[in-house]
């Protein structure tokens, strides 16, 4: 009985083939008029599968021959090579007359092989917009090496243009321009809209906070902090609210921070600054300091700030055991910047020749290598006579 909805399916489309042929009606396509079921038993059985795109097995040679990690470019980005059309060659030959080795060609296009698919006319506008910044093409290679992305990613010459004369605009000096490019290209990959908007959010600051020119504030905050552009507004906000608060801060006081030294504070995601805050306060309470000391630490060394709870606190007991004052610190806390194996070594060569901290500067732990060699040379002299 489960055959005999397909039979009389059948039955009706031949009488309706009849009729056509009888009276020339103009019938639906077969496909439409087959019960569901009877079409869908009919279309596995006729229609072949689609294929999936095999992977372009010509361009995975020429890319293993100039020395391409596939299995690392394949991870990243899998879909470049299942395209029947890429410029490889075309990218190759243009990196080489810029002075980039192969290499380093194979490296770029290893952590970033969407690379191969800009095309000639792209990838000489684009670097004569670089060439606005950077001084030669060694520095751009130098970037893209350490970042291909920041070249590659973006196909939106007209928003590289527009960003870079906003940026001039602001009276950026070509130096720090080069600065942001360098290290933050993800800047020149936003919108020209999104980068208002953070120039606008530090103007706004200034003004909240009491400024009396946002303009240069705004100016003075990018020059110092090449990343505030790949950093959300809310974000920014958020961490100065937090300093604001949690250190009891006058409007003054934090402008100043943020104008100077402190403005890297707002790289920290808001998470991680409200715990090395509270982790920093407990600590210098256990060592008898009040929250006054504590202001004034953040002030002098707003680094701080950026070490890890623990490596903070490892570091404190380190230099304190080693015969430096709360005090000391309090004045000069950039010495908790250094790294661990960089304090306890000096410390350990210090105490040899009787470095007496209360009579001498701290200030010998953060000279150049080469000036400590020297001084510990004098100390251990007068030591011996």
């Amino acid at each position: 009985m489960a055959a005999v909805p397909g039979f009389r399916a059948l039955f009706s489309l031949r009488r309706l083939m009849v009729l056509q042929q009888t009276f020339w009606l103009n019938v639906v396509p077969l496909t439409t008029c087959l019960p569901r079921r009877l079409y869908s038993v009919t279309t596995k059985c006729n229609e072949p599968k689609k294929e999936v795109n095999k992977e372009n097995v010509s361009l995975l040679e020429s890319l293993c021959l100039l020395g391409v990690d596939v299995n690392m470019a394949r991870k990243r980005q899998p879909g470049v090579f299942r395209k029947n059309s890429t410029n490889e060659q075309g990218v190759i030959q243009f990196l080489q007359s810029k002075g980039a080795s192969n290499k380093v060609i194979a490296s770029i296009i290893s952590r970033y092989p969407r690379a191969i698919t800009r095309s000639d006319s792209h990838l000489n506008q684009r670097w004569q917009l670089w060439r606005k910044i950077f001084s030669t093409d060694d520095e751009i290679v130098n970037t893209l090496n350490r970042s291909p992305e920041s070249f590659f990613r973006s196909s939106d010459n007209g928003n590289l243009e527009m960003n870079i004369a906003f940026l001039t605009s602001l009276g950026i000096h070509s130096k720090d321009l080069y600065r942001l490019l360098a290290t933050a290209p993800r800047t020149f990959s936003n919108s020209l809209e999104l980068n208002k908007q953070m120039v606008k959010c530090l103007e706004d600051i200034c003004v909240e906070l009491g400024g009396q020119n946002p303009e240069q504030f705004a100016k003075s905050v990018i020059s110092r902090n090449p990343y505030i552009f790949i950093r959300s507004t809310k974000s920014i906000s958020k961490n100065i609210n937090t300093l604001r608060t949690s250190l009891n801060m006058s409007n003054i006081e934090l402008l100043d921070l943020l104008q100077g030294h402190g403005v890297e504070i707002l790289d920290l995601s808001n998470e991680y600054l409200k715990k090395n805050i509270k982790s920093l306060q407990r600590k210098m309470a256990s060592l008898g300091c009040n929250k006054s000391d504590f202001k004034k630490m953040i002030i002098n060394s707003p680094g701080v700030l950026y070490i890890g709870s623990n490596t903070l606190s490892s570091k404190l007991d380190c230099l304190l055991k080693g015969g430096i004052t709360m005090n000391q610190l309090l004045q000069k806390g950039k010495f908790l910047e250094l790294s661990t194996k960089n304090i306890t070594g000096r410390l350990e060569e210090l105490q040899k020749v009787g470095y007496d901290f209360n009579k001498n500067s701290i200030s010998i732990l953060d000279c150049s290598q080469k000036r400590f060699v020297a001084k510990m040379e004098k100390l251990a002299s007068l030591q011996n006579n």
